[in-house]
């Protein structure tokens, strides 16, 4: 089973999953030993083909950090904080978070875009 750790210090995911914004990100880091990087990777993609089928998933994009690194970074867009409560909850997801490789620290915050004039839009 991995072991989450918030990454918010103030506002911890439960917190999040209390809210009812949309759209919302999920960014969700995963930290691994570099010898079981194969295995994160299979778990993972098995997860993302169930989240994909869930409603209100919008996209997903797996990054992996450089030079062997075990980090990688999930970046997934959700139409609301509902609809990813509802996928977080789905006992099926939740029955395969034993399948992480042993050690992996999963740490998932949601978050909306911020719009900053001449640089970023909302």
């Amino acid at each position: 089973m991995p072991k989450f750790v918030e990454m918010g210090q103030a506002v911890t995911l439960g917190d999040q999953l209390k809210s009812e914004e949309g759209p919302v990100i999920l960014i969700n880091t995963f930290v691994v030993s570099p010898d079981d990087a194969e295995k994160l990777l299979a778990v993972w993609t098995g997860d993302a083909g169930l989240m994909k089928a869930q409603p209100g998933f919008i996209s997903t994009q797996l990054h992996r950090g450089i030079a062997g690194s075990g980090v990688f970074l999930n970046y997934a867009v959700w139409q609301s904080v509902a609809h990813f409560r509802s996928a977080f909850s789905n006992p099926e997801f939740q029955a395969k978070l034993v399948d992480y490789p042993e050690g992996v620290t999963i740490s998932p915050h949601l978050f909306t875009k911020v719009e900053i004039p001449g640089i970023c839009t909302a």
